[in-house]
């Protein structure tokens, strides 16, 4: 089954981490992936940009709007995620807990399905 692991932080804290804790943060994030491919369960991993070059698009009303990041309204941001192919539910949550990011954000566990309104 896909799962898939969405690292979900503060953008405020995320544009005001130094550097050097940045890409320590980075490298212990691609220990975790080097981990979870060698042990066969790794489909997909990145890191996003920062939400200061994203674009949120909505129709409202018949009426479309473009909004340009940073989204300072927003309590949390994507700043990564994990595709996984596991077994079991209980297998997805016990890797997304041996996840470094858990220590500086919410890593959020979700089983991909199809797309009718379920």
């Amino acid at each position: 089954m896909a799962y898939m692991l969405l690292i979900m932080e503060s953008g405020e804290k995320r544009r005001s981490r130094p550097k050097e804790e940045g890409r320590r943060a980075m490298e212990r994030m691609l220990r975790f992936s080097e981990d979870l491919k060698a042990r066969g369960v790794f489909k997909l991993g990145e890191s996003l940009r920062s939400d200061a070059e994203g674009v949120r698009i909505e129709v409202r009303g018949g009426k479309r709007t473009f909004s340009d990041g940073p989204f300072t309204e927003a309590k949390e941001i994507v700043g990564g995620v994990f595709l996984l192919d596991c077994r079991t539910r209980e297998e997805a949550l016990a890797i997304a807990n041996e996840c470094p990011a858990v220590e500086w954000a919410t890593v959020e566990v979700r089983e991909l399905g199809p797309c009718h309104g379920d």
